[in-house]
């Protein structure tokens, strides 16, 4: 009797194992099948956490690569709504435009100082004071202006509100002080668009955007034969130096005497060296001829622009002339080269390989004077492209690819010429995904 109880006594004791592993089981996959659940809810929050995240990134990047600096709390949130809502344009424009919660002034006081002042001056610093060039350039970009006129406008941009000094033919202490002061360069009342004309004197003729700014006369118009004035216009404005356009095909008619045609007593130099640059480049810089920089004997900081109205000075032959005396000087290199008597220019590389710059079919490739001269370089091709190429480096710290560059240049020409636009569409890329 004893052996049937435990036999009765080990079956119960097994079925109850058995049932308590059912039960363990049944435990186990109803905590599995919870896991699982709240893991499908962790992993779709956690992926809309990262969309958001990806959002509220690229409104940064986008407002970093405008500004420089890292954008307030508010500014931020207005972003990414933009950015969410597939408005990566509108938020760069809001950055730039200092629209509602993004306040911040420094598109224009550095980010835009900093992209303009390496073109003031030969050895290309950024580390320069603001001038009446970098603020015309400022102010063109902040207004919207058709930025071609940046090389032949008559178009200067000074400081407002009764900054002290004012603005002077001979000091650039109007600017220094703006920038000492912290003026606002966002502010149209703070940098106010006027004309050359009325500011500094020039006949509406003579000026030519910043080709005859002060700071561009201290820079390039100062001392020499005006040749760097056009070379560093060449080189800022369509991203082309001399080295990459020599052309010695072109007829060298209009060479000036101070070049010598047998250098060292060599003319293969002249034919093979020389006249590759001189060809074209001075039937062109003869359009600056009435240009001059004066300054103080010592003190080239307190010069001035001069352009000749008449005929002042005297040539090599003692007869008076308009033309500066620099154009004038070195006669005896060559005596039957080309005398300069006017400030009538031609283009030259119209034909041959620079061609290829895109010289606007609209114009004759002649002229007379800075203004027509601004202009023919300002409607070629290759400057709407040494532009678009220059922003996008700037706010994307590398080179635009050839797909992205034809459209940014023809969105640049299709709205009007406008360089602000150009910014933007630029952040608008580098946003990252």
């Amino acid at each position: 009797g004893r052996t049937d109880e435990e036999s009765r006594g080990k079956r119960k004791r097994k079925k109850e194992r058995k049932g308590d592993r059912r039960d363990e089981r049944h435990e186990e996959k109803s905590a599995k099948t919870e896991l699982r659940g709240e893991m499908k809810i962790f992993i779709a929050k956690g992926r809309a956490t990262d969309a958001s995240e990806g959002k509220r990134d690229q409104a940064k990047r986008i407002h970093d690569r405008l500004v420089g600096t890292p954008p307030s709390i508010a500014c931020l949130d207005q972003l990414e709504v933009q950015v969410t809502a597939g408005n990566a344009y509108e938020a760069a424009l809001d950055v730039i435009n200092n629209v509602e919660a993004c306040t911040d002034p420094s598109f224009y006081n550095v980010t835009l100082k900093n992209f303009i002042t390496p073109w003031t001056n030969e050895e290309q610093s950024v580390f320069a004071p603001l001038n009446d060039y970098t603020a015309t350039v400022i102010g063109i970009i902040r207004d919207n202006l058709d930025f071609r006129e940046v090389l032949y406008g008559n178009i200067l941009y000074i400081g407002g509100n009764g900054v002290s000094p004012g603005y002077s033919n001979s000091s650039n202490a109007h600017y220094e002080a703006m920038e000492e002061q912290g003026a606002n360069l966002a502010d149209p009342d703070q940098l106010s668009k006027r004309t050359q004309t009325e500011i500094t004197g020039l006949p509406d003729a003579a000026t030519a955007g910043i080709i005859t700014t002060r700071a561009a006369a201290r820079a390039f118009f100062i001392d020499g034969t005006n040749r760097a004035m056009f070379r560093f216009t060449l080189l800022n404005h369509l991203c082309t130096d001399l080295e990459q356009i020599k052309d010695p095909t072109r007829a060298h008619d209009r060479v000036p005497q101070d070049v010598a045609r047998s250098p060292g007593g060599d003319s293969r130099i002249f034919m093979n060296a020389c006249v590759g640059c001189h060809a074209g480049m001075d039937p062109l810089r003869q359009a600056l001829a009435y240009y001059d920089f004066e300054y103080p004997d010592g003190n080239p900081d307190g010069g001035r622009l001069v352009y000749n109205t008449s005929d002042v000075e005297t040539d090599n032959d003692g007869k008076p002339t308009r033309v500066q005396r620099k154009y004038l000087i070195n006669a005896n290199n060559f005596e039957f080269g080309y005398v300069v008597t006017d400030d009538q220019w031609e283009n030259y590389w119209r034909a041959g390989p620079n061609s290829a710059l895109g010289w606007a079919p609209s114009l004759t490739g002649k002229g007379a004077g800075a203004k027509s001269f601004g202009m023919e370089f300002a409607h070629s091709e290759a400057f709407a492209r040494c532009q678009v190429e220059k922003v996008f480096k700037a706010v994307c710290f590398r080179p635009p690819e050839d797909s992205q560059i034809n459209t940014l240049v023809t969105d640049f020409k299709d709205n009007g010429y406008n360089l602000k636009n150009v910014f933007a569409e630029s952040a608008t890329y580098c946003k990252g995904d």
